[in-house]
């Protein structure tokens, strides 16, 4: 299961960025949201599944090879310098993030992944958009549109967390009832 799981996460890194590089963002009213923030925030979850199978150490050596293939992946699909830099940035800072706030957290798994993923996934969401995309990075937004690439991008990933947190919330309950 170990090895699936490391395996997963690394594909998923690597998905997330061909999905955003071949779809168009979905628009809901002003609200901006690219096709791989769905797998973006599912990646957070898979982090913290990866640091209980491995530990914290080795997790951050897992990381360090997903902020390298996520660069390479971004660069080979042909996205500017810029983006490349602002997602390995962004990967970097987002998911130490995500795992210093889980390790630090002694509270049940459900509650570690729904507090590291907020974390994790809002400074994600932010750092890329204002890095990458914003008339600071590459230029892709006005001003006027960040706010709402930001929005956007939170809401899913912090969505997906929230209902990972919530089904292994259920599923710890239910081997609580099963085992009483």
């Amino acid at each position: 299961m170990r090895p699936f799981l490391l395996l997963l996460y690394l594909v998923s890194i690597a998905g997330a960025n061909v999905v955003t590089a071949s779809t168009a963002p979905l628009a809901f009213g002003p609200v901006l949201v690219p096709a791989g923030s769905f797998l973006i925030g599912a990646i957070f979850i898979l982090r913290d599944l990866v640091q209980n199978a491995y530990g914290r150490a080795r997790t951050y050596a897992v990381i360090a090879c997903a902020m390298v293939l996520s660069a390479v992946t971004s660069w080979l699909l042909g996205d500017t310098l810029w983006i490349v830099f602002a997602s390995a940035v962004t990967f970097l800072v987002s998911e130490t993030t995500d795992t210093e706030i889980y390790t630090r957290l002694k509270l049940p798994l459900a509650r570690r992944v729904l507090y590291s993923g907020l974390a994790g996934g809002t400074v994600d969401s932010v750092l890329f958009v204002l890095i990458g995309l914003s008339p600071l990075g590459a230029g892709f937004l006005p001003w006027e549109a960040v706010g709402y690439a930001m929005a956007g991008q939170v809401l899913v990933k912090v969505g997906l967390q929230a209902a990972a947190a919530a089904v292994i919330a259920l599923g710890a309950k239910a081997r609580r009832s099963a085992e009483a």
